[in-house]
């Protein structure tokens, strides 16, 4: 029974793939159709991770800043649902609410082993996020967040992902100071 769950959870994260493909390749709508009919199918309760990366990328296939923001939104939430039960200290996620590391969603965080993907997203999320109220005209929710994609870039390991993630955060930083 596990193993069938872990075959469909990767099945999940292929078709994720396959529409981050088509979204690089440069066919944003059917990317965008792929995200929307995958995110109908996992539904608020499907897996932290596959919600996370899924919001991640849609919020790329948008062309409004708002729903842009709301898609980056919800790749946050995700990750934080996911981060719940870390417990306090254990990283950049608040762990706030009168739920947060118990019931459903926090046993499950809990036990989920891909906490530390979803911890190397952050420093992307917030960067993403900085980047979105910045086209929204919001500078003030703009630093916030990007002094919160700074703060979780420090974890990152010194490969091309990280170093790709800290000079983006650097030039949005310079793109903030110029307007």
């Amino acid at each position: 029974m596990v193993e069938q769950q872990e075959a469909s959870d990767d099945a999940v994260m292929t078709r994720i793939g396959q529409a981050i493909m088509l979204l690089h390749g440069g066919d944003r709508e059917e990317a965008r159709n792929r995200f929307g009919a995958l995110w109908s199918e996992l539904g608020a309760d499907g897996d932290a991770l596959h919600r996370c990366t899924l919001a991640h990328y849609m919020a790329d296939t948008q062309d409004d800043p708002g729903d842009e923001l709301a898609w980056d939104l919800r790749a946050l939430t995700a990750a934080d649902g996911l981060r719940t039960a870390e417990g306090p200290g254990d990283g950049p996620s608040r762990g706030e609410g009168p739920d947060a590391g118990e019931g459903r969603v926090g046993d499950r965080a809990a036990e989920h082993r891909d906490t530390p993907a979803v911890r190397a997203f952050y420093p992307s999320l917030h960067l993403n996020l900085a980047a979105d109220y910045l086209k929204l005209q919001r500078p003030d929710s703009a630093r916030i967040h990007l002094q919160r994609a700074r703060a979780a870039a420090e974890s990152l390991a010194d490969d091309g992902y990280g170093g790709g993630v800290r000079a983006a955060i650097d030039r949005l930083e310079l793109r903030m100071r110029e307007h």
